[in-house]
């Protein structure tokens, strides 16, 4: 007898349809799987036999065949195992073929037939929610796509429970999205920036940097407070909108890392040891998964001693910053992750780390000096909108019991010019209604300079040099200034402090 399941297989970010097809036929026993599976899907059949017996049902000791359609495509991962032992049933005769109409299943089987999580659930949800009405998945899994409203989730604790629910004779109670406010959870107790004494022009370029979404490199001798900073930048930042809480939880979701039985309703922050090889920053392995840079996407990644990152690794950031988003390619496939994501690297301007502190003297050459910063290549360091010099604090400073500004006072400034530029930019994603992550025909239109500010500008490409994309950078952080100040036009003061922002480009640490 044939039977038919739906099921879903992820690719990248989205997921597809996957026809699970049964037929128990006369013959010696025997189980077999066909349709390109990988490994955890071959493995399947064990698992598949004992949770079957287990659950209390007969398993047919005849000729199992099991195709996965379409049979050109590779499929992986566990979840495939709930789907495969219902087919089996139904082709056994214990479940009618037309109560499976419409039913999408997905789950990891113990031996036991209890029901296990498996990575995916909240793409598979969204990507076939047209094409079924019905999800039947594990219990620890169902909240996560219960976010999906336009299809009708249930959570099952074993293979036991999806048979009675899927008969009729033991229904389970459908589950609702859990409700909560993306911003709501954010707690204010964590780090702020009342707490650091000095350092205003630097909080002045994080503040810049919140509001427009540009990425910052903080630079200073060790013990100046950049990784201070660098902690206390993502409580100025705006909460996620529902938009932005949906593809950062998808993420998560693909990547096996999902925390929350709802949706993630805080920014993420990322902060990988420098250690840290290629694949693991970049994504990757035989089924490629999202790495720090995709997991980052919507937030915060941060780099502390950037320099001491491996040349590839550092490298595998030049998409990401430019696009927006990383692409994997393997033989078989080649995927995509979003990847949109505020960077915050940190380093010493030299190997000893004193090559600016007043107080205490370098103990490095100038042949050193050149070495250590070059492990940054100057196309990286293009795309990093401000630099940030960061100095040693003095004594009276350090002693000074004057606090700083709330973050949450810094975070209502931020809130209101995001909205301007949302309004600004509605035609477009959450993820990229910012100025930093402006076209070549927005910046015509939006980043009017007056007559000065021409000129000043005009004059500081020909004494610096810079290249046509720190040129972009330039009015893109000038945008946000004057935004800042509510003003419409760019002036000459907006350009002279986004030049301020660009010491790299001065050639003041070479």
């Amino acid at each position: 007898m044939l039977a038919g399941v739906t099921s879903g297989c992820v690719m990248g970010i989205e997921a597809y349809a996957v026809d699970v097809e049964v037929d128990v036929a006369f013959g010696g026993p025997c189980f077999s799987v066909v349709g390109l599976p990988d490994t955890a899907i071959r493995e399947s059949r064990d698992r598949i036999r004992s949770a079957i017996k287990n659950s209390g049902f007969s398993f047919p000791q005849e000729r199992i065949t099991v195709n996965l359609s379409p049979a050109d495509v590779k499929k992986e991962g566990a979840g495939f195992d709930l789907p495969i032992a219902i087919g089996i049933l139904a082709a056994s005769g214990l479940i009618k073929q037309e109560e499976l109409s419409g039913t999408l299943l997905c789950g990891e089987l113990s031996l036991n037939g209890k029901l296990k999580p498996f990575r995916g659930a909240l793409p598979i949800a969204i990507s076939l929610k047209n094409k079924c009405g019905t999800f039947i998945l594990p219990k620890s899994n169902a909240r996560e796509a219960a976010n999906i409203h336009e299809i009708s989730v249930y959570g099952a604790s074993s293979l036991r429970e999806a048979v009675e629910h899927i008969k009729g004779t033991n229904p389970l109670d459908r589950i609702t999205p859990k409700r909560q406010d993306p911003g709501e959870s954010r707690s204010h107790d964590g780090p702020d920036f009342k707490d650091v004494k000095g350092q205003e022009h630097v909080k002045r370029g994080l503040e810049i940097a919140a509001n427009g979404g540009h990425n910052v490199l903080l630079l200073g001798p060790p013990g100046s407070g950049k990784s201070m900073l660098a902690k206390r930048f993502p409580s100025i930042l705006p909460d996620l909108t529902a938009e932005e809480a949906l593809e950062t939880t998808n993420v998560y979701s693909i990547a096996g890392q999902l925390k929350t039985d709802g949706l993630i309703s805080e920014r993420p922050v990322r902060s990988p040891h420098h250690t840290i090889s290629y694949a693991a920053m970049a994504g990757g392995g035989s089924w490629p998964r999202p790495g720090e840079i995709s997991l980052a996407h919507n937030g915060v990644l941060f780099l502390d001693e950037f320099p001491e990152f491996r040349r590839d690794v550092l490298e595998t950031l030049r998409q990401p910053l430019e696009s927006g988003e990383i692409t994997i390619a393997r033989v078989q496939r080649s995927v995509r992750y979003p990847s949109r994501f505020i960077l915050i690297a940190a380093m010493n301007p030299c190997p000893c780390g004193y090559f600016t502190d007043p107080h205490k003297k370098c103990q490095c050459t100038s042949h050193q000096i050149q070495r250590y910063l070059s492990k940054v290549s100057g196309p990286l360091l293009d795309r990093i909108d401000i630099h940030l010099e960061v100095p040693r604090l003095n004594y009276d400073q350090l002693s000074s019991r004057r606090t700083g500004e709330h973050s949450a006072t810094i975070k209502k400034r931020v809130l209101q010019n995001r909205n301007l530029q949302e309004e600004r930019f509605k035609h477009k994603p959450a993820h990229s209604a910012y100025n930093a992550y402006m076209i070549s025909k927005e910046m015509e239109k939006h980043c009017t300079l007056s007559a000065e500010a021409e000129e000043l500008l005009k004059t500081a490409i020909l004494e610096l040099g810079i290249s046509a994309r720190a040129y972009d950078k330039i009015l893109k952080i000038s945008r946000t200034i004057a935004d800042m100040e509510g003003s419409n036009t760019i002036e000459s003061h907006h350009i002279s402090e986004a030049v301020g922002y660009r010491c790299l480009d001065r050639n003041l640490w070479v």
